[in-house]
């Protein structure tokens, strides 16, 4: 589903991202972890298409993305939830969902948004209320939400257990693993290393923009090397 070799972006001088490479299987749960700081923001906006590429390969589904715009590389199958929900504040949840659809013109658009509320029925009971006004937890449920509305193939997750309370956090990757079920591929950047490969088919470690150790979830959950440096020894 998705592929990224030796890819690199920085910003001015300093390169954030270097020299990357990353797969992703359709089906799968990929999970990249590593520090504050590591690239892995970097490397979902610049897979995404709102970083600049300094050099590399990306492709989606099989076709060269590393210099198509963002919108098109929804139009082809992939989108992003950002750090940080980037909610539309004064907009309603429902606007929020629909705007998600932005690119589609099918009539089942209404049915999707219905499909979104059954998956978070907080969402349901808030619809005609400001998205600023939203927990942190309700607004990472519309930012998800609000990506699946483009049908995605390749869910791209960028820390969505971000300043969350355990319960909501549980919720959250619940709902991740309940979309692997439903077919959608997904990307997840997320610092809490032990959620992220308790869940994921395989994943990456990120340090100081280079990988520096990949596996499956389970092998990287119990590397001695990763356990001291993420998962408290």
């Amino acid at each position: 589903m998705l592929e990224v070799e030796e890819l690199r972006s920085a910003y001015g001088r300093i390169e954030a991202v270097k020299g990357v490479s990353l797969s992703v299987r359709a089906g799968e749960i990929v999970a990249l972890v590593g520090s504050n700081g590591a690239g892995k923001t970097t490397l979902l906006r610049a897979i995404s298409g709102v970083q600049p590429v300094a050099a590399g390969r990306i492709a989606l589904a099989g076709a060269r993305i590393e210099t198509a715009p963002p919108h098109r590389r929804v139009a082809l199958g992939m989108a992003h939830v950002p750090e940080g929900r980037q909610v539309f504040a004064p907009l309603t949840v429902a606007d929020n969902l629909r705007l998600g659809a932005f690119l589609r013109r099918d009539r089942d658009i209404a049915r999707d948004v219905e499909r979104i509320y059954a998956m978070f029925p907080a969402l349901a009971d808030k619809r005609r209320d400001a998205a600023g006004g939203l927990s942190g937890g309700q607004q990472q449920m519309l930012a998800i939400g609000r990506a699946l509305m483009a049908r995605p193939k390749l869910l791209l997750l960028d820390e969505p257990s971000m300043g969350l309370a355990p319960l909501l956090v549980r919720q959250i990757l619940d709902a991740v693993v309940a979309l692997k079920q439903e077919g959608v591929t997904i990307l997840l950047v997320e610092q809490n290393a032990a959620a992220a490969l308790a869940i994921a088919d395989r994943g990456y470690v990120i340090e100081t923009g280079r990988i520096a150790h990949a596996g499956t979830g389970a092998a990287l959950a119990e590397d001695p090397r990763v356990r001291e440096a993420y998962l408290g020894g």
